[in-house]
């Protein structure tokens, strides 16, 4: 069974009178081709000594005009023998064939299938693709020789892939081989992220109305990329509407059921079929086929109508008949002069180039033949069936039959090992073709690849030789949305395909340095995102160092500090035995300078890159040095207070407050502050930390205090001493004397005390290493308050005006000036 007409017109039942028989039309030249193929494959066959020696294979053609009732009807025709009418009673016995070769389509095929599959009659198809009769449980008796549409699908699936398209079009055929195709199709492409824009289906009984909105809707969309799963009669009535509408500009993808025929003229083919492009069934030569369709003639094949349908089409001549005569031929077509000759004929009939249709067709026929040749051959009792016994030409079962198609491995002329799966399907072999230009300027298909299914690398590809439309090697751009570069990421459009998307950067300490990230990556740690946000950096590390501006003034200062406080301690060292130095106490004068010199140092400590030692080192001595330079000037305050009790009667207590107490006093207090310290360093002590709340884009290096309530003691005790020390000073600051002690410690106090006080919100609204920088400076201020105002005026006076450093000029009293 052939389609050799591709289309079928249905008369009018209304039933009044007998319904006439349908008309098949449009005669269709590649499946005559693959019709006298058969007979070639048959003929070579009979006349083989090794293959159904002394055996000789009829045939009979039937013609199922694409149509699957007509198909029904012929094969049932064919296993009945009866033409025109089918009996009432069950069909019992040998069928007239022993198997039918269709060159149909999968609709077809699948309406055969299913009705001779219930006699368990093989059916070989060289042209069925639909990937559903593959079922073996549905289409127990069918086989092909042609590759399914589920390797077909993957192909194309892949082809999409491969070119970077995304956002295409897809046509189909409403039948089952568009149909099945075409979901098998979208299946694949789902996975791979394919997102089609619009999918279409029609069929070759549709109202050209349709069509024209289908070819609308094509000519309207910026798709340029379309994949078009269709049967050639389909594809033939779109591309004549595209050819109407002037739709050019489209790269076609084809299935291999029209990708390889001509479907349109020379010219038009140039036109708008340029770059199509799609997998064909493998070409391979069949030795003696061309000169075999060559020699078809009316002549030899007398009252064969098919045979003078297509002398008269190709030659656009009218044939005589008995039905004909001179008159009616006249009316129609000039009469054949049964001269002409298919030797300068180039249509789809003689150049069997341009697929491997008529290929399948020869394996068809040849698998049936060595099916047969091993059931005639079976010796009894090493037969396959029960008992070892053999099936018999005479009285042999289709079932029997079935086995040896089945078990069928043979070799062709061309060195392809034919053979069917377990679902009766063949290796999956294709030809990757490309529509071109020759340099005559003519259209013709020229091989860029192939794939093969049993291969490693399946797909094979010459990307450089493709020709796409237009006439252009560069690879057609079909995307929804350009592709999201490094540093930024996918994000939907909502209601959209996901080929369609919007691109937005990733976010600061985030990257993507790939195409298309669907995601940004988080960057470590201790890495930030360069301004591209495609590669991570390692961040900047920041602290207060000795090289910087910043440290380079706070070292100095510090040095000042010291500097300044060993300079006043030699001048009271060398003056110790002068009024105004017994008078100011030396001892506590000499131990208030030597925690002076040790808060200087304290603040070098918080310079440089933090360690766990550092950051001990740093809150320790702050804590205890502060508290004794506190100490000291809360003795030296209490001293002048008892000093002046002292001078009025009756009043012994500076006898309490002599020098020993001095010192236990200075000694508990800084004691106290050292408990709290011990304690602080072995609950939670002072740590290094990576600290990047400030800027996520830099490091600082900061020492965190560990445990918060132990700072909390320390900085209150030295804000305890301090209130105390301000307080006792501020009490004692009218009291008469030219020394002025008081005065001095109470304006020593203020200045501390306002120091930290500032120092608190600077502190906190202070980033970084500007937040060191703050705590230093409050050292270094405090530190040079106290020492300028207790020491300097007596400096002042030892090396300015010794006159005044005098025991008569100290022992003196004036009232004080009020503060």
């Amino acid at each position: 069974m052939f389609n050799v007409h591709s289309q079928r017109f249905e008369s009018n039942h209304h039933f009044k009178n007998s319904p006439e028989q349908p008309k098949c039309k449009s005669f269709d030249f590649r499946s005559f081709r693959l019709l006298q193929t058969m007979i070639f494959a048959i003929e070579e066959i009979n006349r083989s000594q090794i293959l159904l020696p002394n055996i000789t294979i009829g045939y009979r053609i039937l013609d199922d005009c694409s149509s699957s009732t007509t198909g029904t009807k012929a094969a049932m025709v064919l296993i009945n023998g009866v033409e025109d009418k089918f009996p009432a009673k069950d069909c019992k016995g040998i069928p007239v064939v022993p198997a039918i070769i269709t060159g149909g389509g999968s609709s077809e095929s699948i309406a055969v299938a299913r009705t001779i599959g219930l006699f368990g009659i093989p059916l070989i198809s060289s042209f069925a693709t639909c990937a559903c009769l593959s079922n073996r449980q549905e289409y127990p008796a069918f086989y092909r020789t042609i590759p399914s549409d589920y390797y077909q699908s993957k192909l194309l699936a892949q082809l999409v892939k491969t070119f970077g398209w995304t956002w295409i079009g897809t046509i189909r055929s409403n039948n089952d081989y568009g149909n099945f195709g075409m979901q098998a199709f979208m299946e694949d492409i789902e996975k791979l992220g394919v997102c089609v824009a619009f999918s279409m289906s029609f069929s070759r009984t549709d109202s050209k109305e349709k069509i024209t909105k289908i070819v609308e809707v094509i000519k309207r969309s910026t798709i340029k990329v379309i994949v078009a799963f269709s049967a050639t009669g389909e594809m033939r009535i779109l591309l004549r509407e595209i050819v109407r509408q002037n739709v050019t500009g489209i790269q076609w993808i084809g299935s291999e059921s029209w990708v390889t025929s001509e479907l349109l003229s020379p010219n038009e083919r140039v036109r708008f079929l340029i770059g199509t492009m799609g997998p064909a069934i493998h070409v391979a030569e069949v030795v003696g086929l061309r000169e075999f369709l060559l020699k078809v003639h009316p002549a030899t094949s007398p009252g064969n109508s098919l045979v003078m349908e297509f002398w008269e089409t190709t030659f656009k001549c009218t044939l005589l008949s008995e039905n004909k005569n001179k008159s009616d031929s006249a009316a129609e077509n000039q009469q054949c002069s049964g001269h002409e000759s298919l030797h300068g004929v180039n249509n789809a009939y003689s150049d069997i180039s341009m697929d491997g249709s008529s290929y399948n067709v020869y394996k068809a026929v040849y698998a049936f033949a060595h099916a047969m040749h091993g059931m005639l051959t079976c010796e009894d009792g090493k037969g396959p069936f029960t008992n070892g016994t053999c099936a018999h030409i005479s009285t042999y079962q289709p079932w029997q039959l079935l086995h040896y198609v089945r078990s069928v491995n043979f070799t062709t002329t061309s060195d392809d090992n034919v053979y069917f799966d377990s679902n009766g399907d063949p290796v999956a072999i294709y030809d990757l073709i490309n529509w071109q230009l020759n340099k005559y300027g003519v259209a013709e298909i020229v091989t860029v690849g192939y794939y093969d299914a049993s291969a490693v690398q399946e797909i094979v590809l010459n990307i450089k030789a493709i020709v796409w439309n237009g006439g252009t090697n560069k690879v057609p751009r079909a995307i929804c949305t350009e592709s999201c570069p490094p540093g930024s990421r996918k994000v939907s459009r909502k209601g959209q395909p996901i080929c369609c998307f919007d691109c937005t950067q990733c976010a600061d300490g985030e990257i993507s340095n790939t195409t298309d990230a669907l995601d940004c990556t988080q960057c470590p740690f201790e890495y930030w995102s360069n301004p591209s946000k495609d590669k991570c950096i390692r961040k900047e590390i920041e602290f207060l160092s000795f090289g910087e501006t910043l440290g380079i003034v706070l070292v100095t200062l510090a040095l000042v500090g010291v500097c300044g406080t060993t300079s006043i301690a030699g001048v009271f060292l060398q003056y110790k035995d002068t009024p105004i130095v017994k008078a100011n106490n030396s001892e506590l004068s000499f131990l208030l300078l030597f925690a002076l010199t040790l808060c200087f140092l304290c603040a070098l400590t918080f310079i440089g890159e933090p360690s766990f030692w550092s950051c001990v080192l740093q809150r320790v001595s702050f804590g205890i040095t502060f508290v004794l330079c506190i100490s000291c000037v809360l003795a030296k305050t209490i001293l002048v207070l008892m000093a002046f009790k002292a001078t009025l009667p009756n009043n012994n207590m500076i006898k309490w407050f002599g020098p020993t107490q001095q010192r236990f006093g200075v000694f508990v207090l800084t004691f106290i502050q050292s408990l709290i310290c011990i304690i602080w360093l072995s609950v939670a002590p002072p740590f290094p930390i990576k600290n990047t709340n400030y800027y996520r884009e830099i490091i600082i290096l900061e020492c965190n205090v560990g445990s918060i309530t132990a700072f909390y003691c320390v900085s209150g005790y030295i804000a305890f001493l301090s209130c105390i020390c301000f307080i006792l000073a501020f009490l004692a600051r009218k009291l008469p004397d030219n020394f002025n002690e008081a005065q001095c410690i109470t304006f020593s106090m203020l200045i501390f005390c306002a120091v930290w006080i500032v120092f608190i919100p600077a502190y906190v609204s202070s980033p970084g290493k500007y937040t060191v920088a703050i705590e230093v400076f409050a050292i270094l201020a405090s530190s040079f308050g106290l020492l300028l105002c207790i020491f300097v005026p007596k400096c002042s006076i030892i090396l300015l005006k010794p006159e005044s450093n005098t025991r008569k000029h100290v022992m003196s009293k004036v009232p004080s000036k009020k503060l």
